[in-house]
């Protein structure tokens, strides 16, 4: 079994500002496709990201935000366990980030 990383982005650009109820719908929707994974043995670990955060430079600066050059966040990310990349596409359908027009991108690690 391998592991792979599935990361979580939507578009910073579009002001989302969801009521209380729509917060708990999401809540739910995220640990239903959490549970499914770990219900099939397959989750490894999972996170939310913080917005905040700081960007290091190869020449030394520092810039306050992760995100300030682009549209797109990355909100948190999911490693599970898959036999291939297939397998591991299968895991993030129905993600709830795509039902509001975000996606995940799925890589493995590599092996040394």
């Amino acid at each position: 079994m391998n592991e792979f990383i599935l990361i979580f982005r939507f578009d910073g650009s579009v002001p989302f500002t969801p009521s209380p109820e729509q917060i708990q719908e999401s809540i739910k929707q995220w640990q239903a496709w959490i549970g499914g994974i770990a219900a099939q043995g397959k989750l490894v670990s999972t996170n939310q990201l913080e917005f905040t955060g700081k960007t290091l430079f190869a020449d030394g600066k520092v810039k306050e935000s992760p995100y300030t050059e682009i549209k797109e966040i990355v909100g948190g990310y999911l490693i599970a366990k898959a036999e291939n990349l297939d397998e591991a596409i299968k895991l993030a359908n129905g993600c709830p980030v795509l039902f509001f027009g975000g996606n995940v991108e799925v890589r493995g690690f590599q092996k040394f």
